[in-house]
């Protein structure tokens, strides 16, 4: 996420996203498969950064790539073995679908992890300044809330989902 200045000097908030090169490295049939896909690969790599099942897979002059992915298609008879997949074929304005995994952060307490405010610096309360404060009951229900927020590892996955067309 970032922003662009037009002529005129007025901010737009704009989200880069790179688009490939995407190969066509494997076409799913109904009758082979029971479904119509095509695995995409990309993120090229070096040959040797291969093992031989991978080598073995993406040998029929398709680039060696390190990410394999499936997309459902409408139409097979347009998509061949080996075929770049790129930004050229998006238009400006056209909504798409993007999944993606963000970097892992390892184990957060509630502060970091849900922006909790954290307790008082003041009036005796040298140690609980980071603490989520009460998480329930004490004398009753001694159990964890379901929807409760806790510390815990902070591994959140992003996933922006629109209506897009399927490649054709």
């Amino acid at each position: 996420m970032t922003r662009l200045f037009d002529a005129t000097g007025a901010a737009t908030a704009t989200t880069i996203v790179e688009v490939g090169p995407c190969f066509v490295t494997q076409i799913k049939t109904l009758t082979d498969d029971g479904y119509e896909a095509v695995q995409l690969g990309f993120d090229q790599v070096r040959q040797n950064k291969l093992n031989s099942p991978q080598r073995g897979h993406l040998k029929d002059g398709i680039p060696p790539v390190r990410v394999l992915r499936e997309v459902p298609v409408t139409d097979l008879e347009e998509v061949t073995l080996g075929d770049r997949i790129d930004a050229g074929m998006l238009r400006q304005g056209e909504r798409v679908d993007v999944v993606g995994t963000s970097k892992g952060k390892g184990f957060a307490g509630v502060i970091k992890r849900h922006g909790f405010a954290g307790g008082p610096k003041t009036h005796g309360q040298s140690d609980r300044w980071r603490a989520p404060g009460s998480i329930g009951s004490g004398t009753r229900d001694q159990r964890k809330k379901i929807g409760r927020r806790f510390a815990g590892v902070m591994a959140s996955s992003l996933i922006f989902s629109s209506r897009s067309r399927p490649l054709r």
